[in-house]
């Protein structure tokens, strides 16, 4: 029969969802360190750093040497290829320092994206060809889980049905790949912000772009209970005239995941998409005390710049400023622990419930 198929082993089954489960404890979120080299340079350029080598290992080394209070507000760590076979200054792995936390070790596994033949400006991402070789030497080497994103542009006429059934299937096939050798694969299908698009055009696609990717895990027989979805909030484009508020980001991105996603998986680690540390914050608070559909999963943060821009501003190259950056690290991963919870200070928490409500009846839902 073609509907004929095996799940996997009651052992692999129980080691996914294990780690998916521990990413997604209450309060806890993953710090996303992995960025590229050459993403790297840009960030460092901000602050007037040479991207060396020995740089780069010098900043991560400070992320992950920081207190062992992190590991309060943070459950893994995203690393990028380089980043995981550097040492800190006494030899010992950048691995073997995120782990002795309790905190488990995860890589992006993407080759970046490349362009989309016959599309507007659309891209895919590559990286297929050996992963599953890659995956099984990451597992070895330390790592619990991996990301791999996709890109989708709002336009005109896209996402195009091309790109949006091409990036499913390539998420799709990576996260089969990844739990074949025993990784919980982050499934990242990231709906850019840019553009003047407004609130409802950012969910409608957003709705659409995840039903593409849930339709192809499914065709893929990828077990859901061992996989964590890594989606963008639903904002408006960056250059739309209209100001939305936190509540009716919130209330737009649960209605969207609530459409879409099924209630097997875990739980979702948020993107940051360019937004500021506080709007990042904010907006993931905003989601956790939103009330306007139920929220079977855990809804928690994956941040790269929206935990590390006051971290780097505080260290600015200077080894006496590790401190300091530390100190901003843990003070931004705290918020975010207490915005997972829905439970972060802030001073537009009044009127929460009134402007969500007042969204759904305008838009019927």
């Amino acid at each position: 029969m073609t509907t004929y198929f095996e799940y996997p082993s009651a052992e692999l089954q129980t080691e996914l969802r294990r780690i998916a489960n521990f990413i997604t404890a209450p309060g806890k979120g993953i710090l996303a360190a992995d960025e590229s080299v050459g993403t790297v340079g840009k960030r460092f350029a901000d602050i007037d750093v040479e991207n060396s080598e020995e740089n780069r290992r010098k900043y991560r080394q400070l992320l992950f040497t920081t207190d062992d209070s992190i590991a309060n507000y943070i459950s893994g760590v995203i690393l990028f290829h380089e980043t995981l076979y550097q040492k800190s200054d006494d030899g010992t792995p950048f691995s073997d320092l995120i782990k002795k936390k309790g905190i488990l070790c995860g890589i992006k596994v993407d080759s970046g994206v490349v362009p989309l033949m016959g599309s507007e400006d659309e891209c895919t991402t590559q990286g297929l060809d050996d992963l599953s070789k890659r995956c099984a030497q990451y597992k070895k080497d330390g790592c619990d889980f991996a990301k791999w994103r996709c890109v989708l542009k709002i336009g005109k006429n896209t996402p195009s049905y091309q790109a949006m059934l091409e990036n499913a299937n390539v998420l799709a096939r990576y996260a089969s790949i990844c739990q074949m050798n025993g990784l919980v694969p982050i499934v990242e299908p990231e709906v850019l912000p840019d553009g003047d698009h407004n609130l409802d055009r950012a969910q409608k696609v957003t709705e659409t772009v995840l039903a593409f990717v849930y339709k192809a895990l499914n065709d893929h027989h990828v077990f859901l209970e061992g996989t964590l979805l890594k989606p963008n909030m639903v904002t408006a484009g960056q250059q739309c005239s209209t100001k939305y508020t936190p509540e009716q980001v919130a209330a737009a991105t649960v209605t969207a995941l609530s459409r879409t996603m099924p209630s097997a998986v875990p739980g979702v680690t948020f993107l940051s998409g360019g937004q500021t540390e506080e709007d990042a914050t904010v907006h993931l608070d905003a989601i956790n005390r939103c009330t306007v559909a139920k929220k079977p999963w855990a809804l928690t943060f994956s941040y790269g710049r929206a935990l590390q821009a006051s971290v780097l501003k505080a260290w600015g190259g200077k080894d006496d400023q590790i401190k300091a950056g530390q100190e901003e690290l843990i003070k931004r991963a705290k918020a975010n622990s207490e915005a997972a919870l829905g439970k972060y200070e802030r001073g537009s928490c009044t009127g929460f419930a009134a402007s969500a409500d007042l969204y759904v009846k305008n838009h019927q839902y």
